[in-house]
């Protein structure tokens, strides 16, 4: 379900292919736990400590080098990659995703000691335990993102809800407007009116316009602070989560929105609303224009005046 909310184009980029192979390593995963299960720790190849031990390992390995790839990946989108065939563009996202669990495998070989221990439950009581890790890198990550949403929200909280209101009105009317573009490629029209249209195009309500940063910040926890929430609550509370229950899709498509906000900001002052970043399930280009106004949101077409001929013919860019 989260895959098909949050990766509407799939494989077109590198993290997008990391959530496709995360479900995939989840249900190899599941498998192997359900056939040891069957068959029982005696007459199974390999025993449950060693399946969860080394899962955590490999599971645990894989955050640094995704974050640094997917990042690599939407920063190099506008210069060359855009030209490539979505066929290539597949190769390279499998091969890379394939490289990096390859190497998350070998570490937790080396890295791991997968037999069981004797623990001291309680006074009398002796337990076999098996141990596995935790994923200290998405922890400090889930905590900084959080605090630094709430820190960045604070000045603005009491504008908040007019902004979220204001934000949904211009994601209707985008709605509105793509709906009737759909049916509408060539428009008879003069110079003029389109001017005028782009002048009254929508109604400004929001004075003085939050900065970008705030607005960009605002698109993102709104969709995902729920989730932050609650895994800082699993951390205060102290609950023990594996590296293999961590990392998960939500944890990647976190990060996968947060990247390209970063990026999107970034390129934003260059390039405005539009560049070459994949979709995402965060609206950054209503809350750009959220903070920069709704004058620019006029999408290319092309204008033809079929009454005066060539002459007359405008193209608007």
């Amino acid at each position: 379900m989260v895959l098909y909310l949050c990766c509407r184009k799939l494989c077109t980029s590198f993290l997008s292919m990391c959530s496709l192979s995360i479900i995939l390593a989840d249900l190899v995963m599941t498998l192997l736990i359900t056939m040891v299960w069957f068959l029982g720790a005696e007459r199974s190849v390999v025993s449950p400590c060693f399946l969860l031990a080394h899962a955590s390992a490999t599971y645990g390995a894989l955050p640094l080098p995704m974050m640094c790839l997917g990042l690599m990946d939407y920063c190099l989108e506008d210069a060359y990659l855009c030209n490539q065939s979505t066929f290539c563009k597949f190769l390279r996202n499998a091969f890379l995703t394939l490289l990096v669990w390859m190497l998350a495998v070998i570490y937790s070989f080396g890295d791991v000691k997968a037999e069981l221990m004797e623990l001291d439950y309680m006074s009398g009581i002796r337990v076999l335990v098996c141990e596995v890790e935790e994923s200290t890198l998405i922890t400090y990550f889930i905590l900084g993102l959080f605090t630094a949403v709430i820190c960045t929200m604070l000045p603005f909280w009491s504008r908040i809800p007019q902004l979220v209101k204001e934000a949904d009105r211009l994601s209707e009317m985008r709605e509105e407007q793509e709906n009737q573009r759909s049916d509408l490629l060539f428009i008879s029209t003069n110079y003029g009116d389109t001017k005028n249209s782009e002048e009254n195009y929508l109604e400004e309500t929001i004075s003085p316009r939050p900065p970008l940063w705030f607005s960009l910040t605002l698109g993102f926890g709104m969709v995902w602070m729920p989730y932050l929430t609650l895994s800082v609550a699993c951390l205060v509370f102290g609950f023990g989560v594996p590296a293999y229950i961590t990392v998960n899709l939500l944890w990647l498509e976190c990060t996968n929105s947060l990247l390209v906000g970063v990026v999107f900001w970034v390129k934003s002052k260059t390039l405005g609303p539009y560049s070459h970043l994949p979709e995402n399930v965060c609206l950054w280009h209503i809350y750009w224009h959220l903070s920069k106004g709704t004058q620019q949101q006029q999408l290319p077409i092309a204008v033809f005046n079929p009454s005066k001929g060539k002459k007359n013919t405008h193209l608007y860019v």
